[in-house]
Protein backbone atom coordinates (compact mmCIF):
# COMPACT_ATOMS: atom_id res chain seq x y z
CA UNK A 1 0.00 0.00 0.00
CA UNK A 2 1.45 3.57 -1.21
CA UNK A 3 1.95 6.25 1.75
CA UNK A 4 0.58 9.19 0.64
CA UNK A 5 0.08 12.90 2.40
CA UNK A 6 -1.84 14.13 -0.19
CA UNK A 7 -5.18 12.01 0.76
CA UNK A 8 -5.52 10.13 4.49
CA UNK A 9 -7.87 7.14 2.67
CA UNK A 10 -7.70 5.58 6.64
CA UNK A 11 -8.69 8.94 8.27
CA UNK A 12 -11.79 9.37 6.01
CA UNK A 13 -12.74 5.62 6.08
CA UNK A 14 -12.52 6.04 10.09
CA UNK A 15 -14.52 9.02 9.77
CA UNK A 16 -17.25 7.64 7.69
CA UNK A 17 -17.74 5.03 10.06
CA UNK A 18 -18.03 7.14 13.04
CA UNK A 19 -20.50 9.57 11.67
CA UNK A 20 -22.53 6.36 10.59
CA UNK A 21 -22.55 4.70 13.64
CA UNK A 22 -23.27 8.24 15.96
CA UNK A 23 -26.15 8.31 13.36
CA UNK A 24 -27.30 4.86 14.68
CA UNK A 25 -26.29 5.74 18.48
CA UNK A 26 -28.46 8.63 18.00
CA UNK A 27 -31.33 7.35 16.86
CA UNK A 28 -31.39 4.58 19.57
CA UNK A 29 -31.45 7.01 22.21
CA UNK A 30 -33.97 9.22 20.39
CA UNK A 31 -35.88 5.96 20.37
CA UNK A 32 -35.74 4.98 23.89
CA UNK A 33 -35.83 8.32 25.59
CA UNK A 34 -39.67 8.47 23.66
CA UNK A 35 -40.52 5.33 23.51
CA UNK A 36 -41.43 4.90 20.00
CA UNK A 37 -39.11 3.71 16.94
CA UNK A 38 -40.95 6.15 14.67
CA UNK A 39 -38.87 9.66 15.95
CA UNK A 40 -37.43 10.04 13.03
CA UNK A 41 -40.02 9.32 9.77
CA UNK A 42 -37.18 8.22 7.46
CA UNK A 43 -37.09 4.81 10.17
CA UNK A 44 -40.04 3.75 8.47
CA UNK A 45 -42.09 5.72 6.78
CA UNK A 46 -44.84 3.17 5.53
CA UNK A 47 -45.04 1.77 8.95
CA UNK A 48 -45.50 5.75 10.40
CA UNK A 49 -48.51 6.24 7.70
CA UNK A 50 -49.92 3.18 8.99
CA UNK A 51 -49.30 4.11 12.50
CA UNK A 52 -51.63 7.66 11.39
CA UNK A 53 -53.88 5.90 10.42
CA UNK A 54 -54.48 3.21 13.36
CA UNK A 55 -53.91 6.24 15.88
CA UNK A 56 -57.13 8.10 14.30
CA UNK A 57 -59.60 5.26 14.36
CA UNK A 58 -58.36 4.30 17.64
CA UNK A 59 -59.43 7.87 18.62
CA UNK A 60 -62.32 7.77 16.96
CA UNK A 61 -63.50 4.42 18.89
CA UNK A 62 -63.02 6.87 21.78
CA UNK A 63 -65.21 9.17 20.98
CA UNK A 64 -67.70 6.95 19.99
CA UNK A 65 -67.28 5.22 23.27
CA UNK A 66 -68.01 8.37 24.97
CA UNK A 67 -70.91 9.06 23.09
CA UNK A 68 -72.49 5.71 23.83
CA UNK A 69 -71.44 6.40 27.64
CA UNK A 70 -73.44 10.13 27.14
CA UNK A 71 -76.78 8.03 25.37
CA UNK A 72 -76.69 5.83 28.23
CA UNK A 73 -77.08 8.58 30.94
CA UNK A 74 -80.32 9.94 28.73
CA UNK A 75 -81.52 6.82 29.19
CA UNK A 76 -80.71 6.17 32.90
CA UNK A 77 -82.28 9.78 33.75
CA UNK A 78 -85.26 8.98 31.32
CA UNK A 79 -85.83 5.42 33.17
CA UNK A 80 -85.21 7.32 36.65
CA UNK A 81 -88.36 9.71 35.58
CA UNK A 82 -90.44 6.68 34.28
CA UNK A 83 -89.47 4.98 37.68
CA UNK A 84 -91.09 8.06 39.72
CA UNK A 85 -93.73 8.04 37.28
CA UNK A 86 -94.95 4.75 37.99
CA UNK A 87 -94.72 5.67 41.66
CA UNK A 88 -96.77 8.41 40.67
CA UNK A 89 -99.19 6.40 39.26
CA UNK A 90 -99.74 4.11 41.75
CA UNK A 91 -100.23 6.50 44.37
CA UNK A 92 -103.30 7.55 42.43
CA UNK A 93 -104.46 4.50 42.13
CA UNK A 94 -104.44 4.11 45.39
CA UNK A 95 -106.21 7.68 45.87
CA UNK A 96 -108.86 6.26 43.47
CA UNK A 97 -109.63 3.27 45.40
CA UNK A 98 -109.55 5.43 48.80
CA UNK A 99 -112.02 7.94 47.10
CA UNK A 100 -114.99 5.04 46.74
CA UNK A 101 -114.79 4.50 50.40
CA UNK A 102 -118.81 4.72 51.69
CA UNK A 103 -117.50 5.99 54.96
CA UNK A 104 -115.95 8.49 53.49
CA UNK A 105 -117.83 12.22 53.37
CA UNK A 106 -117.22 14.89 50.75
CA UNK A 107 -114.60 17.11 52.33
CA UNK A 108 -112.21 13.45 52.54
CA UNK A 109 -113.70 12.91 49.20
CA UNK A 110 -112.16 16.36 48.61
CA UNK A 111 -109.10 16.07 50.21
CA UNK A 112 -108.13 12.91 48.43
CA UNK A 113 -108.62 15.55 44.56
CA UNK A 114 -106.56 17.67 46.07
CA UNK A 115 -103.69 15.53 46.48
CA UNK A 116 -104.32 13.96 42.79
CA UNK A 117 -104.23 17.56 41.53
CA UNK A 118 -101.02 17.97 42.68
CA UNK A 119 -99.97 14.58 41.30
CA UNK A 120 -100.71 15.72 38.46
CA UNK A 121 -98.58 18.95 38.48
CA UNK A 122 -95.94 16.43 39.28
CA UNK A 123 -96.59 14.25 36.24
CA UNK A 124 -96.82 17.61 33.87
CA UNK A 125 -93.21 18.01 35.56
CA UNK A 126 -92.14 14.77 34.58
CA UNK A 127 -93.19 14.83 30.79
CA UNK A 128 -91.48 17.74 30.51
CA UNK A 129 -88.13 17.05 31.42
CA UNK A 130 -84.89 17.37 29.94
CA UNK A 131 -81.19 16.03 29.80
CA UNK A 132 -78.84 18.66 28.87
CA UNK A 133 -81.82 20.38 26.98
CA UNK A 134 -83.16 17.81 25.20
CA UNK A 135 -86.50 16.12 25.79
CA UNK A 136 -86.76 12.64 27.71
CA UNK A 137 -90.05 12.43 26.68
CA UNK A 138 -92.65 13.61 23.66
CA UNK A 139 -96.06 14.77 23.48
CA UNK A 140 -96.14 13.55 20.23
CA UNK A 141 -98.78 10.54 19.31
CA UNK A 142 -95.36 8.37 18.55
CA UNK A 143 -92.51 8.10 20.08
CA UNK A 144 -89.38 10.49 18.99
CA UNK A 145 -86.19 8.57 18.16
CA UNK A 146 -82.32 10.01 18.86
CA UNK A 147 -79.29 8.80 16.69
CA UNK A 148 -76.03 7.15 18.01
CA UNK A 149 -73.25 6.51 16.63
CA UNK A 150 -71.93 3.03 17.25
CA UNK A 151 -68.85 2.57 15.03
CA UNK A 152 -65.90 4.52 14.01
CA UNK A 153 -66.54 4.41 10.51
CA UNK A 154 -69.53 7.05 11.08
CA UNK A 155 -71.02 5.22 9.10
CA UNK A 156 -75.12 6.49 9.61
CA UNK A 157 -76.79 2.60 8.82
CA UNK A 158 -75.31 1.75 12.15
CA UNK A 159 -76.72 4.39 14.16
CA UNK A 160 -78.78 3.57 17.21
CA UNK A 161 -81.81 4.95 17.97
CA UNK A 162 -83.21 5.80 21.30
CA UNK A 163 -86.43 6.62 21.95
CA UNK A 164 -88.22 9.69 23.37
CA UNK A 165 -91.25 7.78 24.45
CA UNK A 166 -94.65 9.49 23.86
CA UNK A 167 -94.92 9.80 27.90
CA UNK A 168 -96.94 12.97 27.21
CA UNK A 169 -99.48 12.43 24.04
CA UNK A 170 -102.67 12.73 24.77
CA UNK A 171 -104.72 11.79 22.43
CA UNK A 172 -105.60 8.05 20.96
CA UNK A 173 -106.11 6.20 23.89
CA UNK A 174 -107.08 5.93 27.95
CA UNK A 175 -103.31 4.49 28.85
CA UNK A 176 -101.13 7.73 27.20
CA UNK A 177 -100.42 8.92 30.59
CA UNK A 178 -100.54 12.73 29.38
CA UNK A 179 -104.25 12.15 29.56
CA UNK A 180 -103.61 11.48 33.44
CA UNK A 181 -101.53 14.79 33.72
CA UNK A 182 -104.10 16.69 31.78
CA UNK A 183 -107.08 18.44 33.32
CA UNK A 184 -110.45 18.87 31.65
CA UNK A 185 -114.18 20.07 31.99
CA UNK A 186 -115.48 17.09 30.49
CA UNK A 187 -113.88 14.29 32.07
CA UNK A 188 -113.38 12.51 29.05
CA UNK A 189 -110.81 9.60 28.93
CA UNK A 190 -109.01 11.20 25.78
CA UNK A 191 -108.76 14.82 27.80
CA UNK A 192 -107.86 14.84 31.02
CA UNK A 193 -108.97 14.21 34.14
CA UNK A 194 -110.59 17.14 36.77
CA UNK A 195 -111.24 14.37 39.66
CA UNK A 196 -110.35 10.92 40.64
CA UNK A 197 -114.12 9.76 40.11
CA UNK A 198 -113.37 10.09 36.64
CA UNK A 199 -110.45 6.98 36.78
CA UNK A 200 -111.80 3.73 36.38
CA UNK A 201 -109.95 0.58 37.42
CA UNK A 202 -109.18 0.10 33.20
CA UNK A 203 -108.22 3.14 33.05
CA UNK A 204 -105.27 2.78 36.11
CA UNK A 205 -104.28 -0.71 34.37
CA UNK A 206 -103.67 1.24 31.19
CA UNK A 207 -101.45 3.86 32.70
CA UNK A 208 -99.54 0.85 34.34
CA UNK A 209 -99.01 -1.32 31.18
CA UNK A 210 -97.89 1.74 29.42
CA UNK A 211 -95.02 2.69 32.05
CA UNK A 212 -94.11 -1.16 32.17
CA UNK A 213 -93.92 -1.24 28.30
CA UNK A 214 -92.05 2.09 28.24
CA UNK A 215 -89.54 0.65 30.71
CA UNK A 216 -88.69 -2.44 28.71
CA UNK A 217 -88.25 0.11 26.17
CA UNK A 218 -85.88 2.07 27.91
CA UNK A 219 -84.29 -1.18 29.33
CA UNK A 220 -83.47 -2.66 25.60
CA UNK A 221 -82.13 0.37 24.08
CA UNK A 222 -79.65 0.30 27.39
CA UNK A 223 -78.63 -3.35 26.93
CA UNK A 224 -77.75 -2.61 23.03
CA UNK A 225 -75.76 0.43 24.11
CA UNK A 226 -73.76 -1.59 26.39
CA UNK A 227 -73.14 -4.04 24.02
CA UNK A 228 -72.02 -1.98 21.34
CA UNK A 229 -69.99 -0.14 23.86
CA UNK A 230 -67.97 -3.15 25.01
CA UNK A 231 -67.28 -3.94 21.15
CA UNK A 232 -66.12 -0.18 20.35
CA UNK A 233 -63.78 -0.71 23.24
CA UNK A 234 -62.75 -3.89 22.32
CA UNK A 235 -61.75 -2.45 18.81
CA UNK A 236 -59.73 0.25 20.31
CA UNK A 237 -57.96 -1.75 22.29
CA UNK A 238 -57.22 -3.92 19.23
CA UNK A 239 -55.98 -1.04 17.13
CA UNK A 240 -53.90 0.01 20.12
CA UNK A 241 -52.30 -3.44 20.07
CA UNK A 242 -51.52 -2.96 16.12
CA UNK A 243 -49.88 0.44 16.39
CA UNK A 244 -47.79 -0.49 19.52
CA UNK A 245 -46.57 -2.86 17.65
CA UNK A 246 -45.33 -0.44 14.96
CA UNK A 247 -44.41 2.18 16.70
CA UNK A 248 -43.75 1.15 20.26
CA UNK A 249 -40.06 1.04 21.22
CA UNK A 250 -38.63 -2.63 21.95
CA UNK A 251 -36.92 -1.64 24.54
CA UNK A 252 -35.27 -4.44 25.32
CA UNK A 253 -33.87 -4.24 21.68
CA UNK A 254 -32.95 -0.59 21.74
CA UNK A 255 -30.84 -1.07 25.05
CA UNK A 256 -28.83 -3.60 23.32
CA UNK A 257 -28.63 -1.62 20.30
CA UNK A 258 -27.45 1.35 22.37
CA UNK A 259 -24.62 -0.94 23.95
CA UNK A 260 -23.41 -1.78 20.15
CA UNK A 261 -23.30 1.57 19.16
CA UNK A 262 -21.69 2.94 21.74
CA UNK A 263 -19.10 0.87 21.63
CA UNK A 264 -18.90 1.13 18.06
CA UNK A 265 -18.72 5.22 17.98
CA UNK A 266 -16.26 4.75 21.35
CA UNK A 267 -13.56 2.64 19.11
CA UNK A 268 -14.32 4.70 15.86
CA UNK A 269 -13.48 7.87 17.62
CA UNK A 270 -10.22 5.74 18.67
CA UNK A 271 -8.98 4.50 14.86
CA UNK A 272 -10.39 8.21 13.41
CA UNK A 273 -7.29 9.52 16.52
CA UNK A 274 -4.74 6.34 15.29
CA UNK A 275 -5.53 7.58 11.21
CA UNK A 276 -5.08 11.12 12.23
CA UNK A 277 -1.85 9.82 13.66
CA UNK A 278 -0.51 7.88 10.93
CA UNK A 279 0.87 10.89 9.07
CA UNK A 280 3.57 11.27 11.54
CA UNK A 281 5.04 8.60 9.33
CA UNK A 282 5.47 10.45 6.42
CA UNK A 283 6.92 12.75 8.80
CA UNK A 284 9.76 10.52 9.90
CA UNK A 285 10.08 9.34 6.12
CA UNK A 286 10.97 12.87 5.33
CA UNK A 287 12.89 13.99 8.05
CA UNK A 288 14.91 10.67 8.01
Amino acid sequence: MSIVIGTNKSSLQAANYLSANQTQLSNTLSSLSSGSRLTNPSTDSGGLAVSMQLTATANRDSAIINTIANAQSFLQTQNGALQVATSLVDRISQLVTMSKDVTLTTTNTANYNTEFSQLQSELTTIIGAQYNGIALFTSATASGSLPVLSTNDLSTSNQISIAQLNLGATAGGTGNIGNLAAVSTNNSATAGYTSLTAIGASDITSFVNTIATFAATNGAEQSRLNFASQLATNDRTSLQSANSSISDTDIAQATTALAKWNVLVQAGTSMLTQANNSAQTVLKLITG
